[in-house]
């Protein structure tokens, strides 16, 4: 898919820049999630470039989301990042900003990975299997049932970058364990499905 020509034409301002590093320092900025609201970076630009401060938020609005597009759509190679250029988009600073591109992807798709807002991971499991021995009801007593202990992660991001670890116990009889590992079976099958394709 060709990228929008509104988008693409903020990028030939680094046509102005005076040299190659230029462009890498300012591709690799750009990447980043704060960029596009840098005030920093726009000046930055202004003064790398030459360029007015619209301009500069033009190109680093446009740069941000490039980059980023490549990253999230997972391209890896020149024949991928090209066709996102307009046609008559000039062919050096299209391959200078490819090579660029190809040299960071693999930090930023990390960057990326560590920054996106996850659900809470499990960090530990721990369990054992208990026999009841009083209850207040006769029917329950000498029951084996199974008490699991998870530990849970919070995402980093939402606790600003200082994840906290809590603490799930569940009492669990056997048919609610049954019922359980019956529906962790069912997708562990599925996800053994969707990786075999």
């Amino acid at each position: 898919a060709k990228m929008a020509a509104v988008r693409a034409e903020p990028l030939q301002l680094l046509l102005k820049a005076p040299s190659k590093d230029v462009v890498r320092h300012l591709c690799r900025e750009c990447f980043s999630s704060a960029a596009p609201n840098s005030s920093l970076l726009v000046d930055k630009a202004v003064t790398s470039l030459s360029i007015t401060s619209e301009e500069a938020q033009q190109l680093i609005c446009s740069l941000h989301c490039f980059t980023r597009r490549v990253v999230f759509q997972g391209l890896t190679s020149a024949e991928e990042i090209f066709p996102l250029f307009p046609d008559n988009f000039h062919q050096n600073l299209k391959n200078l900003l490819t090579k660029i591109i190809l040299e960071n992807v693999a930090s930023w798709r990390s960057e990326a990975l560590a920054n996106q807002i996850s659900l809470p991971r499990l960090i530990d499991l721990d369990w054992r299997v208990d026999i009841k021995t009083s209850s207040d009801n006769i029917n329950r007593m000498a029951v084996p049932t199974c008490l699991l202990q998870m530990k849970i992660q919070d995402d980093a991001t939402i606790c600003q970058n200082k994840p906290t670890i809590s603490t799930i116990s569940l009492e669990l009889s056997k048919e609610k364990l049954d019922t359980m590992l019956d529906g962790l079976g069912r997708i562990r099958d599925q996800l053994s499905a969707v990786a075999n394709k």
